[in-house]
């Protein structure tokens, strides 16, 4: 194996600011003061908040060494799957910055606000391009609150009818936030079962879908990096009993430029801007959850709405069926301007070949690891793929310990015990932003780890070894949390 990345280097320990603090150092010198001073009464200013006194070396070395201790799409490779941490162009962090669209206020009125709505205007009529549906709304600030905005959708649209129903069918590879979505608007989830494929039979939905349903949940791909090959004819089934078709869009990564939902059946869609178009996903957000909807549920979307007259754009409340606002202002800007600028900087073919590279990496790693891990669905996958500890717990290792060894080697762990349709389940997004040399570190790495598991567990159970923090124990963190700082 060629060298690792994971190495012992020089990673330093940091205290609290307050145990660094030490009292009379400052990190700025203030300019002489050129109006006299006036006395303040301590009953009005009180004692003040205890900042520590530090140094401009201090301040700067405490960031610089917490940074070092951190991981992120920059760092290296993070192929957490069912999350698309893909690295983002910095480009797109450029356009995002600019001034003029950074600096812009949620309460300036629509004449001083003309680019930001014109940008807005343009992000739902690209979304619904690429999606294949109709209308968009950006409100929603991320994905579970897009799932949420889904079902709303839904259930006016139901109401419009003077027909409210009671179930949504949602399979056991959704995702998680997809039967609490369902609960918020009053809906009882029926589950069902995938078949021995990975994916929703027809026969199986046929068995649930009555004229009480008020639709189907459909992440697609699925958790299991698996498309739903019969969503056509299950989307027909559900329409032939006045259900409507919600799809989960959380993996858009794979199928970008290639399926366009609202052609196959899909009446509502959320998306993450913050997975597939060029926004770094995690450390606190923000994210985007734009949804997408067909021609019968665009009067139901969130108010207000982007709308342009005579040549100026305007937010309208003109939309009296209308859900309501279901985020202050309009959603989380910054995101916007990200996802535009990807858009416009790749175009429709790049947009595709993006894609295309995700499934294609993520079958390279499936198909070399293919063996060393248990593969649970041997077929071919799209945007990740799930392996589990089968061939590892003969020897009482199992995923958890695999993950922890794997940081050793230099990468952060992938998505582990997630689908819970697999046991043990370890699930890998590569995604296209990988190089084919990164990929083959990846899976030497996983290979190496394998083998100890077979010939040396203990170096397993004690991992990891180089890292900042040793394993913790999780099951008294769970219970007892320290929340102290």
């Amino acid at each position: 194996m060629k060298e690792l990345l994971g190495t012992k280097g020089l990673l330093l320990n940091e205290p609290l600011l307050w145990e660094k603090g030490k009292k009379g150092r400052r990190g700025f010198s203030l300019p002489p003061r050129d109006v006299g001073s006036f006395p303040v009464e301590k009953e009005l200013a009180g004692e003040g908040p205890d900042f520590p006194d530090l140094s401009e070396i201090d301040v700067v070395r405490h960031y610089t060494r917490l940074s070092q201790w951190n991981f992120g799409v920059d760092t290296g490779m993070y192929p957490l799957g069912s999350c698309t941490m893909k690295y983002n162009p910095k480009t797109n962090e450029k356009q995002a910055g600019l001034p003029g669209l950074s600096g812009g206020h949620p309460l300036l009125p629509a004449s001083l606000s003309q680019g930001g709505l014109r940008l807005m205007f343009e992000l739902e009529k690209h979304l619904a391009e690429i999606t294949g549906m109709d209308a968009t709304t950006l409100q929603p600030a991320a994905g579970a609150h897009g799932d949420l905005t889904g079902m709303l959708l839904i259930h006016a649209f139901h109401k419009s009818k003077g027909a409210q129903r009671s179930k949504i069918i949602i399979p056991d590879t959704a995702h998680g936030t997809n039967p609490a979505s369902a609960v918020l608007c009053g809906y009882k989830p029926v589950p069902v079962s995938s078949n021995e494929k990975g994916i929703l039979s027809v026969e199986a939905i046929s068995q649930v879908v009555d004229e009480d349903t008020a639709g189907i949940m459909i992440t697609n791909p699925n958790t299991l990096g698996l498309f739903e090959e019969n969503i056509t004819e299950i989307a027909r089934m559900v329409h032939s009993k006045g259900g409507l078709v919600y799809c989960d869009g959380a993996n858009l990564n794979a199928v970008m430029g290639v399926v366009k939902m609202g052609e196959i059946g899909v009446d509502v869609m959320h998306l993450n801007l913050h997975k597939t178009f060029s926004t770094p996903h995690g450390g606190g957000g923000p994210g985007s959850g734009p949804v997408c909807v067909k021609n019968h549920l665009e009067p139901f979307l969130p108010a207000p709405r982007v709308v342009e007259e005579g040549g100026r754009y305007v937010l309208s409340e003109d939309y009296p069926e209308s859900v309501g606002k279901v985020l202050a202002f309009y959603g989380n800007f910054g995101v916007m301007v990200k996802a535009y600028s990807y858009i416009l900087s790749m175009g429709p073919e790049n947009l595709k070949k993006a894609s295309q590279l995700a499934v294609l990496n993520a079958n390279y790693v499936k198909e070399k690891l293919k063996g060393t891990l248990h593969l649970p669905y041997d077929r071919p996958c799209m945007h990740e793929c799930v392996f589990s500890d089968k061939y590892q717990m003969t020897n009482k290792v199992a995923t958890l310990d695999m993950a922890k060894r794997l940081m050793d080697y230099g990468f952060h762990p992938p998505t582990v015990y997630f689908p819970l349709v697999v046991h043990g389940a370890i699930m890998v997004e590569p995604t296209e932003t990988e190089s084919m040399e990164d990929l083959d570190q990846f899976i030497e790495a996983f290979k190496a780890v394998a083998k100890e598991a077979q010939e040396d567990p203990d170096l397993l159970y004690e991992a990891p070894r180089n890292c900042k923090v040793r394993r913790l124990d999780e099951t008294t963190a769970a219970r007892k949390p320290c929340l102290a700082g």
